[in-house]
């Protein structure tokens, strides 16, 4: 329970990637080559994130092989 919730409160303290109504239609294919690394809060954000969710799938498995036993 811990980890989802701070999952959720990882997720929420990203920082919104805006996008408009044209790159959804157009596949966003002018924006392929413009994309840079994310660098400070965001990048430490992200890592935050993998790792929390790493740890979920972790005790997932960990709980299925243990209420299998």
């Amino acid at each position: 329970m811990i980890d989802s919730v701070l999952i959720i409160i990882a997720v929420m303290m990203q920082p919104a990637k805006t996008d408009n109504a044209s790159t959804a239609l157009s596949g966003g294919a002018a924006d392929l080559f413009s994309k840079q690394k994310p660098r400070g809060f965001e990048a430490f954000m992200q890592k935050v994130t993998v790792v929390l969710g790493v740890i979920f799938f972790a005790l997932s498995l960990a709980l299925v092989y243990i209420s299998s036993h």
